[in-house]
């Protein structure tokens, strides 16, 4: 559409309009607007309805919370530029969820994210509420280059360790990311036996966007599987604890004894 029939349709408003419109008309405009016009701002702070005044103060600290927000998005991007401006394109972060829990899978996820990126509220999983996740999960997959997940059960977990078994998840997820990745972001430490170049980071989740994009996938994959496990195995609870180690959980064990999925192993369901 040309810059002149956009304008005309969507003109700014003259202090006469401001005048005869209510402060819910003036509410209504503005949260329909991308952004504000200086001029238009001008004369919503200096209204003499305390109500409009209001909506000129609640859209400055909107604006003030975006710039900070994208700031820290681009901090988080801070690996992933290093290693986009060498060439490096497909750079893919790696995290796993589950290494804790008395019961269910590890799930490991690797993700590679396009070099224009937007997702607000990205961070660590741990640190995000449930409804966030389940948004941001969405958005990974509409988003990302590609998205791999690995997932390793109870009973290898037992015969071969929860370290072992994190990192054979891990393995599962980068080999099923289509097109191959050129560099991993691994949260904590390397990845043995790996043959695409690799970067432990420390606290990963939490500094680069790719592994926090990993830690969402590998979040919420596991607690939907939880929860599928908990229409098999009612008595657990697994839906509200997803498999860690509560009081309620522990109780149950103790009443009904371990099931498939209890990892046998750990403490609190019964010595190796």
């Amino acid at each position: 559409m040309p810059a002149e029939e956009e304008k005309e349709q969507d003109p700014c408003i003259s202090a006469e309009d401001l005048t005869e419109m209510t402060v819910q008309q003036i509410r209504f405009y503005v949260a329909h607007k991308e952004r504000l016009e200086e001029p238009l701002l001008f004369l919503l702070e200096r209204d003499s309805r305390r109500g409009v005044r209001a909506l000129a103060e609640e859209w400055l600290r909107r604006c003030q919370k975006e710039a900070v927000e994208k700031q820290r998005l681009e901090k988080l991007l801070h690996f992933e530029h290093r290693l986009w401006k060498k060439g490096i394109d497909r750079v893919a972060g790696i995290d796993e969820a589950g290494r804790g829990p008395l019961a269910g899978p590890v799930v490991a996820a690797a993700v590679i994210l396009p070099h224009q990126v937007t997702l607000p509220g990205l961070d660590d999983s741990k640190k995000v509420n449930p409804a966030k996740r389940e948004t941001l999960f969405e958005l990974i997959h509409r988003i990302a280059v590609a998205v791999g997940v690995g997932v390793v059960h109870a009973e290898e977990i037992d015969r071969i360790n929860i370290l072992q078994a994190t990192r054979k998840a891990m393995k599962q997820a980068i080999e099923s990311l289509t097109p191959v990745p050129q560099h991993l972001l691994v949260d904590g430490g390397e990845i043995p036996n790996q043959n695409v170049p690799q970067t432990g980071i420390i606290a990963g989740d939490s500094l680069s966007a790719s592994i926090a994009a990993a830690s969402i996938v590998a979040k919420v994959t596991r607690d939907r599987m939880m929860k599928q496990y908990d229409l098999l195995f009612p008595v657990y609870g697994f839906a509200s604890h997803k498999g860690y180690g509560t009081e309620e959980h522990l109780e149950a064990i103790r009443r009904h004894g371990p099931c498939l999925l209890h990892r046998r192993c750990f403490k609190g369901v019964e010595s190796c």
